[in-house]
């Protein structure tokens, strides 16, 4: 349990099976985002025909609603969700630090006001964990202090060594709950590297967390949040020979198509974005040459596929004329459809890089499909 086995390399891209308490996760993966415990619009079964291995859940936005003690209650995420597979709950750093002009920074944590009620809450490191152990996901986040991809040194330095702060009471406080509860069901804390655009900043808060524990697993956040992307990748190059082999390595926030092939590039291994919904809900599907603009005009008589390479449900079964005429007339049905293929799709580049890494050849079809990819436009 908690294990990772490296099965292939190809230069930095890694393929590996993580082993955790609720299944086994087939790596380079992107895990679909399930904020308020539902990837939005979908149910459990497509996610899972979709490919899905792990699904992310929202600890802020669970712990608003409905409240912690609501799930575990009725029996943890898993049970609450129906989703039978494993599950990662990230930290609420990253919404807490996003409610700017609601929160208020202090050593002991983060005072904010609820976005749903006006209440005044905090979250401290401790009440993190605490609220991540009672929702009983597989791998719960450290709570980290986020900041601003532009961030200046002197803010970024304040940020990462907060954090390594923070990963110690988080660490501390996880030891205290499994002692006490020594029959629940098991799970994990990942610390996460910050340190903004700046590289010996993240060098030093990856130097902190090796010393503060030993880890099975370890993220790497406050990425695609507003630097350019060579700026990322020169970050995730960086680190990449400093990040322990033997454990997995979770590229926060990240993925869109090409970020995440230019993540696996340089030794990624997990992925989670919200996009892949997001941009179904407003009809934008991804495909290998870049994006389709579903209510485009020139759907209107095609019966041809969305994607003629895709394997999803959507793909294999409605003509992109109907899918038009879904999000023509307001039809929930078709936001549903292209978030299927979204889904899908990242899930099956994360398959398709693992084939390729297995093979050997996985910069030269990266290169090829980013090239194919970008070629159109896309971002």
């Amino acid at each position: 349990m908690f294990t990772f086995t490296l099965d292939a390399t190809d230069g930095a891209a890694r393929a590996g099976t993580l082993i955790l308490p609720h299944g086994a996760v087939r790596t380079p993966a992107f895990m679909p985002v399930g904020t308020h415990g539902a990837v939005r619009g979908l149910h459990p079964a497509e996610v899972r025909r979709a490919g899905g291995q792990i699904v992310l859940g929202n600890t802020y936005h669970l712990h608003l609603r409905p409240g912690e003690g609501v799930v575990q209650a009725l029996g943890g995420i898993q049970r609450f969700t129906r989703w039978d597979g494993p599950m990662l709950t990230d930290s609420g750093g990253f919404q807490v630090f996003s409610l700017e002009g609601l929160r208020r920074i202090e050593e002991e944590g983060v005072e904010f006001t609820s976005h749903v009620d006006g209440s005044l809450r905090r979250i401290t490191p401790e009440k993190s964990v605490e609220i991540q152990w009672a929702l009983g996901a597989d791998v719960a986040m450290q709570f980290d202090h986020v900041v601003p991809g532009q961030a200046s040194w002197e803010l970024a330095r304040e940020g990462m060594e907060r954090s390594l702060r923070w990963l110690a009471r988080c660490r501390d406080r996880h030891h205290e709950l499994a002692a006490e509860a020594p029959g629940a069901s098991p799970q994990t804390l990942w610390p996460i590297v910050q340190g903004g655009t700046h590289d010996d900043l993240r060098r030093a808060s990856l130097d902190g967390i090796l010393a503060r524990g030993s880890w099975t697993g370890v993220a790497i956040g406050g990425l695609s949040v507003g630097e350019p992307k060579p700026v990322m990748h020169r970050v995730l190059d960086d680190l990449e020979p400093r990040l322990p082999r033997n454990i997995p390595r979770y590229l926060m926030g990240v993925g869109f198509p090409a970020d995440l092939l230019e993540g696996i590039a340089r030794g990624v291994d997990l992925f989670d974005c919200v996009a892949a919904t997001r941009n179904g809900r407003h009809g934008t599907a991804w495909v290998a040459d870049g994006r389709v603009n579903v209510r485009g005009a020139t759907n209107r008589l095609s019966d041809a596929p969305l994607d003629p390479e895709c394997d999803c449900e959507t793909c294999t079964t409605f003509p992109r004329g109907y899918l038009r005429h879904l999000f023509v007339v307001e039809e929930i049905l078709g936001l549903r459809l292209v978030s299927i293929h979204n889904v899908r799709f990242l899930v099956r580049l994360g398959e398709q890089a693992r084939a390729h890494i297995d093979a050997g050849t996985y910069d030269s079809w990266s290169r090829d499909w980013l090239r194919r990819h970008h070629a159109r436009g896309a971002p």
